[in-house]
């Protein structure tokens, strides 16, 4: 029986990416949708419905948009791989020269690097070639069912945050709970985009928290002066 391939790194961060993004969608629609609501309405199951609905449709919309991104991410890999197949049979001194020059422009000899290209393409020529001019690992593409699952169940589980808090708290203190709950978990979706990408983890987690303010605050205006009409 073949065993599973292993999944690369990025593979796994691709999947983890989408996760982070579907969560904090989820939080950020979510409590939007809650804050517009109950300010129209104090009816708490009306909130409620209303909250639950968005974070459904929040969900379901960030998984099919991963899928179809990633689809046709893969999909573009796969013609890449085609293309370089047909290439290695028609033009094989072109590939050769192209990863000759792939390390000559790393600072190998042209000698040393056409002994290299060489013996790679002995080796392994189509693994050579879509690594050296696509950047592919053979056998390695993006899956979309794993990216539109992490950020399917990250959105839900991002919008059940807001939702829970707008919902379950006692009358008096939803409205600061959510708002707290809302910034915590921002924070935390920051905090994870910025060590996924290498980034500033302060200016992430800031960055992110100014957003989800902002957001409430646009929501809330906006829920206000319809409810004026």
């Amino acid at each position: 029986m073949k065993s599973k391939t292993k999944q690369t790194m990025a593979e796994k961060l691709n999947t983890l990416r989408a996760g982070v993004l579907g969560s904090n969608d989820g939080i950020l629609t979510v409590v939007g949708v809650l804050f517009s609501v109950a300010i129209a309405t104090p009816n708490p199951f009306t909130i409620f419905i209303a909250g639950l609905s968005d974070l459904l449709a929040c969900a379901f919309s960030m998984a099919s948009g991963e899928y179809a991104s990633v689809s046709s991410q893969r999909d573009a890999e796969g013609a890449a791989v085609a293309s370089e197949k047909q290439l290695l049979k028609t033009d094989f001194a072109g590939e050769l020269k192209a990863v000759q020059d792939y390390y000559v422009a790393r600072g190998i000899t042209p000698e040393t690097a056409h002994k290299i290209a060489q013996e790679l393409l002995d080796k392994n020529p189509l693994a050579t070639m879509v690594n050296v001019k696509n950047d592919i690992q053979l056998g390695h593409y993006m899956n979309p069912w794993n990216a539109a699952f992490s950020s399917l169940f990250s959105a839900a589980l991002g919008g059940i945050l807001p939702l829970a808090a707008m919902s379950l708290l006692p009358t008096g203190i939803e409205w600061p709970g959510t708002i707290l709950a809302v910034i915590i978990s921002v924070a935390i979706t920051g905090f994870l985009s910025a060590k996924l990408g290498n980034g500033l983890v302060k200016t992430a987690i800031i960055r992110n928290i100014i957003i989800g303010i902002l957001t409430m605050i646009i929501h809330y205006s906006v829920g206000k002066l319809m409810n004026q009409f």
